[in-house]
């Protein structure tokens, strides 16, 4: 299990620690954003309200809501771990994503894919990686642990 160094054995957790973390992001246009997600990466919405959709994905979630705001992109907003992200990204191509061009200084990009030596050693040795924007302007993320 992966410690945390700087915690005191001593230290309660807070009053977060037992909370599901849920990511929220900001759309424009929702009819354009639900059909960016449902055409595609395959997602139906379980929940829908005025101003805001509700997707489950595995054990997590996010939620997708009308805003007068816009997102900066210039940041991972949401990022999704998979098994295969060769063949997740090859799909989410045929379904016409288009994933951005990774010029990161002490990346290895093979096929587009990005690999992050050392990214959270208790997943693995590193981390493959890829990113691409919703029809939002929003930046997510797919990312495949290296095993050890």
């Amino acid at each position: 299990m992966f410690e945390n160094p700087e915690a005191s054995p001593n230290s309660e957790p807070g009053p977060l620690a037992s909370s599901r973390a849920i990511t929220k992001l900001p759309a424009r246009d929702l009819d354009r954003a639900r059909a960016f997600y449902r055409d595609r990466l395959g997602l139906t919405p379980v929940e829908e309200r005025e101003g805001g959709l509700r997707y489950l994905c595995a054990a997590g979630e996010f939620h997708v809501f009308l805003s007068a705001g816009s997102s900066s992109g210039e940041s991972t907003q949401l990022g999704f771990e998979v098994d295969d992200i060769d063949a997740v990204v090859a799909n989410l191509r045929a379904r016409g994503v288009v994933f951005d061009e990774i010029d990161v200084s002490g990346f290895e990009v093979v096929d587009g894919i990005a690999n992050v030596e050392g990214n959270y050693p208790s997943k693995g040795t590193g981390e493959r990686g890829v990113w691409f924007r919703d029809s939002e302007g929003n930046l997510l993320a797919l990312g495949q642990p290296i095993d050890r």
